[in-house]
C-alpha cells in the first residue's frame, strides 16, 4: 500500500501518494496547476515554468516537485497568476501563434491558457523571428514558428523499437525541434496523430488532417481548459 502524504494547496487540505508530483497530486484533489510541458506518466522537465508555485515562499516547478507531508503550497495568488500570465504572452510574442489561422485552434492548450487568463494584447513585442518548417515527413510536418520547446514530442513520441523520434537540436534561443525523418516515415497514421495531440500547440501537425473538427466541437470549445479537473471532485 502507498503511503499517504497530507499537504495544502491554498488553504485546501489534500491527500496523495508518496512521491506524487505536485501537478497529479493537486489534479487528484480538484485542483487545477495550469502546465504545457507535463504529461501523466512521463518524467518531467519543469521546460513551460507555467506551474510554478509557491511552497514555504520559493518558487517552485510542481511538475518536478513531489508532494511532502505537511508541504504548504500557494497556487492561485494574484503573483502567481500574474507570473503565469507573463509566460503565456511571452510564449505568443516569441512565435507565430496566429490563432484564427492555425490548424489547432480550439485543440490548443497555449491558445486556451490564453483565454483562461484573459489574455488580450501581450504586454511585449513581437518577434516574428522565421524559423525553418520541415514537410518532408510524409505523415506529419513541423512548423518551428510555433514550438514553445516543450519537449513534450521528444519525450514521449518513440518508435516501435523505442528510439525517439523528436530531439532537441542546438542550445539556448538556437534550440530547435529536430525529426528522424527515417524513422518519421514509417509512422503509422494513428502514431502521427498522437504525435499532432501531444504536442500542446500547432507545430507538430498530421498532414490532411488540419480543420476538420468544426467550430464548436473542438475540445477547448467545449469546456475551458482545467474545467474537467476542478468539476471533478465537486
Amino acid at each position: 500500500m502507498n503511503e499517504k502524504i497530507k499537504f495544502s494547496i491554498d488553504g485546501k487540505e489534500c491527500t496523495a501518494d508518496k512521491g506524487t508530483n505536485l501537478v497529479d497530486a493537486a489534479k487528484a484533489n480538484g485542483i487545477y496547476i495550469p502546465t504545457l510541458c507535463h504529461l501523466e506518466g512521463v518524467k518531467p522537465a519543469g521546460s513551460c515554468r507555467i506551474c510554478n508555485v509557491k511552497i514555504n515562499g520559493r518558487f517552485m516547478t510542481a511538475c518536478t516537485t513531489e508532494v511532502a507531508q505537511g508541504m504548504v503550497i500557494e497556487n492561485n495568488t494574484a503573483e502567481i497568476q500574474e507570473l503565469r500570465n507573463i509566460i503565456v504572452e511571452t510564449l505568443f510574442v516569441s512565435g507565430n501563434h496566429f490563432c484564427p489561422a492555425c490548424e489547432k485552434s480550439g485543440n490548443c492548450d497555449l491558445q486556451a491558457l490564453g483565454y483562461r487568463f484573459k489574455m488580450m494584447v501581450p504586454r511585449f513585442p513581437y518577434e516574428f523571428e522565421e524559423k525553418l518548417v520541415d514537410a518532408e515527413s510524409p505523415k506529419i510536418f513541423i512548423d518551428r514558428n510555433r514550438c514553445i520547446l516543450c519537449k513534450r514530442c521528444v519525450r514521449s513520441i518513440k518508435s516501435k523499437d523505442g528510439k525517439s523520434i523528436f530531439a532537441i537540436k542546438g542550445r539556448g534561443h538556437k534550440a530547435m525541434i529536430n525529426i528522424d525523418h527515417e524513422l518519421a516515415n514509417r509512422m503509422t497514421d494513428e502514431e502521427a496523430q498522437n504525435a499532432m495531440d501531444t504536442c500542446p500547440v500547432g507545430s507538430i501537425l498530421r498532414k490532411e488532417r488540419g480543420y476538420l473538427d468544426p467550430i464548436g466541437r473542438r475540445k477547448f470549445d467545449r469546456q475551458p481548459i482545467g474545467s474537467e479537473i476542478e468539476q471533478a471532485i465537486k
